[in-house]
């Protein structure tokens, strides 16, 4: 299958190594953290990246400004989540010190990709 324009943006790569990476551990918690925490957090995090692929299928910037402004909403819900799954002992220092990293390169690249299609869109 052809890659679309959108997974060649490194926010978009990023969005799904958080996704995937959310997954992988979720999949191992027990039913309770997984119906509560687990679906809230896998869902929020796959649709950081759900959102950037929408948006560019959008065929304009003022959409894709919107999608990307969910996305980013998106990507605080994932926040939420993760602090609660830490502070439910659902993950641990290991996994945090992994997921972190890429929460705090993902935020400004959202922001950075935001600006360039604002700027787009005043064109």
């Amino acid at each position: 299958m052809e890659k679309s324009k959108f997974e060649n943006l490194q926010v978009f790569q990023l969005a799904e190594k958080l996704a995937d990476y959310i997954w992988n551990i979720v999949i191992f918690w027990n039913h309770l953290a997984t119906d509560t925490v687990g679906k809230q957090i896998i869902r929020s995090a796959d649709s950081i990246g759900a959102n950037i692929a929408e948006g560019s299928g959008r065929y304009n910037f003022q959409d894709n400004l919107t999608f990307v402004k969910i996305a980013r909403a998106s990507l605080y819900e994932t926040r939420y989540w993760l602090r609660r799954a830490y502070n439910r002992k659902l993950l641990t220092n290991q996994q945090i010190s992994i997921i972190n990293p890429i929460v705090d390169e993902l935020s400004p690249k959202l922001n950075g990709y935001f600006k360039y299609l604002e700027r787009e869109a005043k064109k």
